[in-house]
C-alpha cells in the first residue's frame, strides 16, 4: 500500500505569506531550486545591492515590475539553466520563479516579459557595470568572517565565440574564429572579475589596471593580507611585474622559452638528458637564475624545470619574485593555476557565460559577464553556513 508523505518543507516568508513545499498538487513547478537561490540571495543581500547600483530611468507611474524584481528574475533563471530571454515567455507565470523574484505567485500577476528584460540589459551603462563588479567583490569580502593571511589571484584570458555582427567582434588567430577575449580573475574557487574585451588585443590588456583596483579594495578591507598573482606567459609583462615589485605583490608567471633562456639553463637541461639516457626514466630537474629580456627594466629570478623523457627535452620557465625552493614554487604554486581552467568551464558550461546573444558590447558585458557572475553563488554558501 502506498504511504503518502504529508510532511511540509518550510521556507522564509514572503511578507505576511507563509511559504512551504508540500506534496498536495496544485500549481506545479519543475524548478523548486529557485527557493534555495532566493534564500541565499536574501541572506547576502545580493539583489538589493545590485538594484542600488543600477540607475532606473523609468517613470514611476508606468512601472509594472520594479528593477529589483527584474534583476532577481533574470539571475535566478540563469542559475536554473534558462539562459535565453525568450524562455521567460513561459517562465514568467512559474509560481516558484515568481517567489524567487519576490512577488506573490499569482497567474494574473506574471513576471516581466522578454522585451522588458532585454531593455534592462541594454540600458546598463559602463559606470553601472563597474559598480556591479564592486558589489561582487564586496560579496567576496563579506564571505570571509576573518581576514585571510594570503590570497593567490589567478589571471587568465579565454575566448568567447560570437556568431553574428556583435560590436567588438574580431577574428583571433590562435582560437581560429571570431570571438571576444574576456579576462577572468579567480581566487581559488571564487570568481572576482569577469571583464569582457574585444579580441584584437594582447591577452594582458588592462590586467594591471584590474589588479590595481582589486589590490586597493582587498587591502582596504584587510590591510595585512599577503597577495600573489599567478598567470601564464601571456601576463608576463615587465610593467605589471614592476608594479607588483613596488607595491609588495608577489607574482608567479609563466615565461615563454627562447634561446637565451635555454642557454642560461643549459646545465639543468644537459643533466636531465644525461640522467634520462643512463636510467631510461623521465627526469625533472629544477634550478633558478637571473634573467632580463631586452625590454625589461631589470633582471628578475627565473625558475627552470628541465624535463627530459622519451619525446625529448621539454624545458619550462617561470619568472617570480616569491622566495622559495624552485621545485616547490613550480609544482605547488605555479602548476596549481591549471585548476582555474575548470572554474572557467563552470562559468561557460554551467552558467552560459559564452552566450553572446546581444548586439551591443556593453549589453553582452552585462548579460554574460555581469549577471553570470551574480549567478556564480558558489562562494556565498559559506555565508549561509555561518
Amino acid at each position: 500500500m502506498t504511504d503518502c508523505n504529508r510532511s511540509t518543507l518550510p521556507f522564509s516568508t514572503l511578507g505576511s505569506k507563509v511559504v512551504v513545499a508540500d506534496f498536495q498538487g496544485g500549481r506545479l513547478t519543475s524548478d523548486a531550486g529557485a527557493l534555495l537561490i532566493r534564500q541565499v540571495a536574501d541572506r547576502i543581500g545580493l539583489f538589493d545591492a545590485l538594484d542600488a547600483v543600477i540607475p532606473d530611468p523609468r517613470h514611476p507611474v508606468f512601472i509594472v515590475h520594479d528593477q529589483r524584481t527584474l534583476i532577481a528574475q533574470r539571475i535566478t533563471a540563469i542559475v536554473l539553466g534558462y539562459e535565453d530571454l525568450n524562455d521567460h515567455q513561459e517562465l514568467r507565470t512559474d509560481p516558484v520563479l515568481q517567489l524567487g523574484a519576490g512577488i506573490t505567485p499569482e497567474p494574473e500577476q506574471p513576471l516581466a516579459s522578454p522585451p522588458t528584460l532585454c531593455r534592462l540589459e541594454n540600458r546598463v551603462d559602463r559606470a553601472s557595470l563597474v559598480r556591479i563588479a564592486e558589489v561582487l567583490v564586496d560579496q567576496f569580502l563579506a564571505a570571509h568572517p576573518t581576514p585571510p593571511e594570503h590570497l593567490i589571484l589567478d589571471f587568465d584570458a579565454t575566448d568567447d565565440p560570437v556568431h553574428g555582427g556583435q560590436e567588438g567582434r574580431f577574428f583571433h588567430g590562435y582560437y581560429d574564429h571570431h570571438c571576444f577575449l574576456p579576462l577572468y580573475v579567480f581566487c581559488g574557487d571564487e570568481l572576482l572579475v569577469s571583464y569582457l574585451r574585444p579580441s584584437n588585443i594582447d591577452a594582458s590588456k588592462h590586467a594591471r589596471a584590474v589588479l590595481e583596483l582589486l589590490v586597493r579594495k582587498l587591502r582596504a578591507a584587510w590591510p595585512e593580507v599577503k597577495l600573489t598573482i599567478r598567470g601564464d606567459s601571456g601576463f608576463c609583462r615587465w610593467r605589471l611585474m614592476r608594479w607588483c615589485d613596488s607595491h609588495g605583490i608577489g607574482y608567479v608567471l609563466g615565461l615563454a622559452k627562447n634561446p637565451v633562456l635555454e642557454r642560461a639553463a643549459i646545465d639543468e637541461i644537459a643533466r636531465a638528458q644525461r640522467q634520462f639516457q643512463q636510467t631510461g626514466r623521465p627526469q625533472r630537474l629544477f634550478g633558478s637564475f637571473a634573467y632580463a629580456a631586452s625590454t625589461w627594466d631589470r633582471p628578475r629570478r627565473v625558475i627552470v624545470k628541465a624535463e627530459h623523457n622519451a619525446q625529448g627535452a621539454n624545458p619550462r620557465f617561470v619568472v617570480t619574485n616569491v622566495p622559495g625552493d624552485p621545485r616547490e614554487l613550480y609544482d605547488d604554486v605555479y602548476c596549481q593555476r591549471g585548476e582555474m581552467e575548470n572554474r572557467i568551464k563552470e562559468q561557460q558550461l554551467d552558467l552560459f557565460a559564452d552566450r553572446t546573444s546581444c548586439h551591443r558590447f556593453l549589453a553582452v558585458q552585462c548579460r554574460d559577464m555581469g549577471y553570470t557572475r551574480c549567478g556564480d553563488m558558489g562562494y556565498t554558501h559559506r555565508v549561509v553556513r555561518r
